[in-house]
């Protein structure tokens, strides 16, 4: 391999990792050519200056991702068809902008500017004080996993806790009435699996929860919106769309709404229960920012105690969107025949994710990580309305307790055309089209992120677009 310095590492990169990346640096700049022969790990500890045990990793690690491969009792040798090597994640062109679109996005990650993202900064959550707590997995011998799938409800100690923390909402649940999933969006899968059949009339929020009208057109419902308001569905077209396509369910998202970020008040969600019971719907309410919401917030599970109302939960919004784990809290006859569902479709949900959760919770920690992130979530809020402000963009009601904004853009603009030039830039939007259960919003608006919004790069942005004729 020729003559190497000492080696120095950055403050995130460990010696292993910098032998790993030098090695690769100098296969793809041709100075180790495919077929041959690395240097021995003694020759290689040497040339590195580290101990042995850090070239035998990073030998095992260059052999796991393709790039060398061992061969007993010759060495290490440069493998002769290697991976090719990956393009740039820089985005170039972007076709069209649609809510396939926009979730991978956000799972790619491939904008520096995440105004349009729906997570928080990775700050918040796993570099918090929960983030040493979340590391178990690197510490061999300080949990076990678990030794079979477990009950297909999910870990008791968990539903037991989650119905205590349920209980403080004032929506009083058994433990056999909470039903734990893979986050909010297998949850919301498993139900739309369960009550939805091809061609069934389905209600939901417009603007609504994206992810959730994929779902729905997989199974081929006919999507019908209800006009949202800032304080909640406008129930005089709920109570008029149910009565003209005898839809039996409505999807919602009462509290701190995405994308709008508004709440439901308690008059609205006195009505809205009214009108579910006399026009016989069931209500699929997703509350995702529970935790960092008043525990007095207008719950509409609180006020049927789950007669009509499936209640969803879930953990990725306020501890790591990396722990996919959620709830369903119904009726014990619909938690019983989902958790089949789930054990047909899934087997169960992790019992090890769910046991870290357990842990997080009874310590003590997960209530200290809470305060923090509410903390957090205030202060962004200021600095986005001051952000929006500046900017002249009009914030549609009042949103507060979660990340989400919705701002209403002139008339002139084309939100899905406003991303495709943002996203030349590196920056991430959300249009309000995604939004929108048939892909036309009543006028152009974006979903922003309370995070991200203060980037100057975005303010600088949406000065050039918006004083733009």
């Amino acid at each position: 391999m020729g003559t190497v310095h000492q080696i120095h590492t950055g403050p995130s990169r460990s010696r292993v990792e910098t032998v790993v990346a030098t090695i690769i640096e100098r296969i793809e700049r041709g100075l180790i050519r495919p077929g041959e022969r690395l240097s021995s790990i003694r020759t290689a500890s040497q040339l590195f200056d580290v101990s042995k045990n850090t070239i035998v990793e990073a030998y095992e690690r260059l052999v796991a991702s393709g790039q060398i491969e061992s061969r007993p009792g010759s060495g290490f040798y440069v493998t002769l068809h290697r991976p090719k090597r990956a393009e740039s994640t820089t985005p170039t062109k972007v076709g069209a902008v649609d809510s396939v679109w926009l979730l991978r996005e956000q799972l790619e990650k491939r904008y520096e500017v995440r105004v349009g993202d729906g997570r928080p900064p990775a700050a918040w959550m796993e570099g918090s004080e929960v983030g040493p707590y979340l590391k178990p997995v690197s510490r061999p011998g300080k949990r076990t996993l678990p030794e079979s799938y477990g009950s297909p409800f999910g870990l008791p100690l968990l539903r037991e806790r989650i119905a205590l923390m349920l209980a403080e909402r004032s929506i009083n649940v058994e433990p056999r009435q909470v039903l734990l999933t893979q986050g909010a969006n297998d949850a919301l899968d498993m139900i739309v699996r369960h009550f939805i059949e091809p061609g069934d009339p389905v209600l939901v929020d417009n603007p609504g929860y994206y992810p959730l009208f994929g779902k729905l057109r997989l199974a081929k419902a006919q999507l019908v919106g209800v006009r949202r308001t800032p304080d909640g569905p406008d129930l005089d077209d709920l109570a008029a769309q149910a009565a003209r396509i005898g839809a039996r369910i409505f999807f919602t998202q009462s509290l701190a709404h995405n994308p709008t970020g508004c709440s439901i008040t308690l008059p609205m969600a006195y009505r809205l229960m009214r009108i579910a019971t006399e026009h016989n719907l069931m209500i699929v309410d997703s509350d995702p920012f529970a935790d960092v919401l008043p525990v007095t917030s207008p719950r509409l599970a609180a006020l049927d105690q789950l007669d009509r109302v499936i209640y969803v939960g879930t953990f990725a919004k306020t501890l790591s969107a990396s722990l996919r784990s959620g709830y369903i809290a119904a009726r014990a006859d619909i938690v019983g025949a989902l958790a089949d569902l789930k054990m047909i479709t899934r087997a169960n949900s992790s019992g090890y994710i769910e046991q870290i959760i357990y842990d997080l919770i009874s310590s003590g920690r997960y209530r200290g990580h809470l305060k923090r992130l509410i903390g957090r979530i205030e202060a962004a809020t200021r600095h986005a309305y001051d952000s929006l402000s500046r900017q002249k963009l009009q914030v549609f009601g009042q949103p507060r307790g979660g990340f989400y904004m919705w701002c209403e853009l002139p008339e002139h603009i084309d939100d899905k055309q406003l991303s495709r030039t943002a996203a030349e830039r590196s920056i991430l939007l959300a249009p309000g089209s995604a939004f929108s259960p048939d892909g036309s919003p009543s006028r152009p608006a974006m979903r922003v992120n309370i995070a991200h919004v203060g980037d100057p790069r975005f303010e600088a942005f949406m000065a050039e677009q918006l004083q733009t004729p």
